[in-house]
């Protein structure tokens, strides 16, 4: 830290300004309008009221969210307004730069230490008089200035690197979902959309309904004693949290032990079997299990479509299924709610899917597969421009209030 930075109390030279009230007449700032990390708002300047009290706040303040801070949701707004009384407006004293203020809530050290402050399992918030007593190394100002400036042009700078680094992941995503909807797509009538490559494909493509091509199509169901007996390891119990469209994660994967899969012997499942979530907000995604989870059971949530061998490939079947036309017309199948979708066995069973040959269904997933490879190639070039960005933001906010920018 450099010598003429003085330490003081953040309290010493910031005040919350909690002016709570029924404000008419002025935009509102909810937390779901500040963007977790980038001091972007999200929402609108048009006026708006709320029923319960709200915090008042000018052009002066830098708004804090307190609740969940580990989200880190800081603003500085540029317009009069009011706020949730979960958001904290911050005055900073005449000696204190706004916008260094704003930089310092940024900064993964000080989110980090105001997390630490928290009470509350379910809802945790941040202990702001805890906040008002961390130190806090201030600069002459003009400094504070200088720091600034070098943060607000690095920062625009790798907005517009982000921006880009998320359009090239739209991009490579796009092609694939492109190319996917020209090999599946047709209109709901049964004729063939006006797309010559989906046109061509066509060709010889006969209709079936799913139970003429499959040999199993069922869900499970939760075993005896429920979530709170599941085990640490043992027999994978399969649930709508693993089953994404063409992606099998592994994350969350229960486990039951063999007592609990006898109970369930009657959706083992088997290699090259689909799996299709039939409930919930997942309902319609689809992937292949993979080969080194078995043995395994599905649970109540998901459920197997086995696919004839000589008539159906089951990488076809996915690749169908995730398809924008077809994944629409399950959806639509389902029996729709208000909080749930779900689909049914008699739904699948006669849900009705276009086929050709199964050596033409070999030879379009080993084109998509090719595709998919690439494509994904593309998305991890991105993801990693994005990470690499996100960790130069980190240094660069540390740098900056440790003396070394």
């Amino acid at each position: 830290m450099r010598e003429e930075w003085q330490k003081k109390k953040l309290g010493d030279i910031c005040d919350f300004e909690k002016v709570q009230g029924i404000h008419q007449g002025l935009p509102y700032v909810g937390l779901e309008d500040i963007e977790s990390q980038t001091a972007r708002f999200m929402g609108t300047v048009e006026p708006q009221s709320v029923k319960s009290a709200t915090f008042r706040f000018s052009q002066e303040h830098v708004l804090y969210g307190r609740l969940r801070p580990y989200l880190n949701k800081a603003f500085a707004p540029n317009f009069e307004g009011h706020c949730s009384t979960e958001i904290f407006p911050l005055k900073p004293r005449p000696e204190l730069s706004r916008d260094f203020l704003l930089y310092w809530l940024l900064a993964d050290a000080t989110c980090e230490r105001i997390n630490a402050t928290c009470t509350g399992a379910r809802m945790p918030r941040a202990q702001m008089n805890d906040v008002l007593r961390f130190e806090f190394f201030l600069p002459p100002l003009p400094e504070q200035r200088r720091i600034v400036g070098i943060l607000d042009e690095a920062f625009a700078g790798l907005a517009t690197a982000e921006a880009n680094a998320a359009r090239n992941l739209q991009n490579a995503r796009e092609i694939f979902d492109s190319h996917l909807h020209a090999v599946f797509s047709q209109s709901r009538d049964g004729r063939v959309e006006h797309h010559p490559e989906a046109a061509a494909l066509r060709k010889g493509w006969v209709r079936h309904r799913l139970s003429e091509v499959t040999k199993k199509i069922g869900s499970g169901a939760t075993p005896q004693g429920g979530e709170a007996n599941y085990k640490q390891s043992g027999i994978s119990l399969i649930r709508s949290l693993n089953v994404h469209d063409c992606e099998f994660r592994l994350k969350d994967l229960a486990f039951i032990d063999g007592t609990q899969a006898r109970q369930l012997d009657n959706v083992s499942v088997e290699q090259g079997d689909v799996l299709l979530n039939i409930t919930g907000a997942s309902v319609a995604r689809c992937c292949i299990v993979p080969n080194d989870l078995l043995p395994a059971r599905v649970n109540q949530h998901v459920s197997i479509l086995r696919p004839i061998a000589h008539q159906l490939s089951p990488r076809f079947l996915q690749y169908l299924l995730v398809s924008g036309d077809y994944k629409n017309r399950l959806l639509s199948a389902g029996d729709g709610g208000a909080t749930r979708q779900a689909l049914t066995k008699a739904q699948l069973q006669d849900f009705e899917i276009e086929l050709p040959p199964l050596p033409e269904q070999q030879g379009i997933v080993e084109e998509l597969d090719e595709l998919r490879l690439q494509t994904g190639k593309l998305c991890d070039v991105a993801q990693q421009k994005q990470s690499a960005l996100a960790e130069l933001k980190k240094s660069l906010l540390h740098a900056a209030f440790n003396g070394d920018l």
